[in-house]
């Protein structure tokens, strides 16, 4: 049997999409599960005031901690941050409110270095419905004007938590390829979080990718889910959509507790509305095994013992993530 810590050193890691609380000893965490990357996406409800302190936040924490901590803007970024042995970190959001109705806000925050917007988090906004919203009319007309500009000016759209109408509009008027970041299938658990296999195979039909998560209420063993259960999502994705359109998002959100102010605030609508999930205050374990973000060299250990080629193994720790970067953003 091929030896699974070698592979997993010698991988380039890339986390789709977390939303942390990130401090030196996390990020030390990080750099000792062999993470190279982090989707880094904490921005929900903000509005351009909130998107600037998110930049403002991380510029902080690159400057304090840049013998291990760097920005990711580019490719060349990526493989810097591989052969440094540096976390690398791209700032995404999982909204879009911080634009407002501003097209032109999102060449000034791309400038600054938001590589990955989520086009809606859960309900409705200028662009189109998230997945709770009662009813989903689909991509608005600035919301088709938004994705053209993310086109042009290198920012990968991404699906999560969109709804299916309105995702399903997003990839058909994308000219690049689209990211579902962190989500499960709803044929192997009938949530409404998870997404259905027609809209994963339309996303990888435009070469977009799927990142699964760690979510244990859209896991079909919930709290009581291992590495093995995140696995073998994996394998089933992997046979759905090819294993060039299959990565990994886990969606940690570690030193934010739940129950916790911004778990309360992250569920209620635009933060101070109403209350859209009982997320905020459930119990929910990551998958034993994969519950901090130091044992994922336990996830490449798994996809070893499936006696799967290393090629399959590397394009979903990371690979997969660096092909869709490469085609969505304009930097290399």
């Amino acid at each position: 049997m091929a030896n699974s810590a070698a592979i997993h050193e010698r991988a380039l890691v890339i986390d789709g999409l977390q939303c942390c609380d990130f401090d030196r000893p996390l990020i030390e965490e990080a750099l000792r599960g062999g993470v190279t990357v982090i989707n880094h996406a904490a921005v929900l409800w903000e509005n351009f005031t909130g998107g600037i302190e998110m930049v403002t936040t991380w510029n902080r924490l690159y400057e304090t901690h840049t013998d291990i901590l760097m920005p990711i803007r580019s490719v060349r970024d990526i493989h810097t941050a591989q052969t440094s042995g540096r976390l690398g970190i791209i700032m995404g959001w999982q909204n879009t409110s911080p634009l407002e109705d501003r097209l032109d806000y999102v060449a000034i925050f791309k400038a600054l270095g938001v590589g990955v917007m989520q086009l809606t988090y859960n309900t409705q906004n200028y662009a189109g419905a998230g997945y709770l919203e009662e009813n989903d009319p689909g991509l608005t007309g600035f919301g088709k004007e938004l994705v053209a500009e993310m086109n042009r000016v290198g920012v990968l759209c991404d699906l999560s938590h969109v709804g299916e109408v309105t995702a399903t509009e997003t990839i058909d008027s994308s000219t690049k390829p689209c990211a579902i970041t962190h989500c499960l299938p709803r044929a192997l658990r009938d949530v409404p979080r998870n997404k259905s296999n027609e809209l994963f195979k339309h996303c990888a039909s435009k070469g977009g990718v799927i990142g699964v998560s760690l979510f244990a209420p859209g896991l079909a063993a919930g709290n009581e889910a291992t590495v093995k259960d995140v696995v073998d999502v994996i394998d089933y994705m992997v046979d759905l959509v090819g294993e060039n359109h299959v990565a990994i998002g886990t969606d940690f959100s570690l030193n934010r507790p739940r129950p916790g102010p911004w778990q309360e605030w992250a569920n209620r609508d635009k933060g101070t509305a109403r209350v859209l999930t009982g997320f905020a205050t459930a119990k929910i374990n990551k998958p034993k095994g994969i519950r901090r973000i130091d044992e994922f060299p336990n996830l490449t250990a798994e996809m070893v013992k499936r006696n799967w080629e290393e090629t399959r193994i590397t394009k979903v720790l990371g690979e997969n993530w660096l092909r869709v970067f490469d085609k969505v953003w304009h930097d290399k």
